[in-house]
């Protein structure tokens, strides 16, 4: 597995699925995760359930899927981080940007 979306049932969330690696290496797959979003979308979860090891890339890539999606009203949500994953995300203060749950 590397990274999966899928849309909630009312089509207003949309969750992508990284696997246990989420670095430079996921850039093209996490792009095209959200880049023909429907309209109807909300939120995006980012689910890191799975994920071990991220690397600064990986922060860049999160920023980047917000400023492209800049001129929608979207919340973003981090969720189901390990303790690794989750110290790397409050050391960079993600927690100002995205809600992580």
């Amino acid at each position: 597995m590397t990274i999966t979306a899928a849309l909630s049932e009312n089509r207003n969330t949309l969750v992508i699925q990284v696997d246990d690696k989420f670095d430079f290496g996921k850039v093209q797959s996490f792009r095209e995760a959200y880049d023909k979003l429907p309209d109807t979308v909300k939120v995006i979860e980012v689910d890191l359930s799975q994920t071990e090891y991220m690397d600064s890339s990986a922060l860049g890539m999160l920023l980047n899927m917000q400023k492209s999606l800049s001129d929608r009203k979207i919340e973003y949500k981090i969720t189901h981080c390990r303790a690794q994953v989750s110290r790397i995300l409050k050391i960079s203060r993600f927690d100002k940007k995205f809600v992580i749950a």
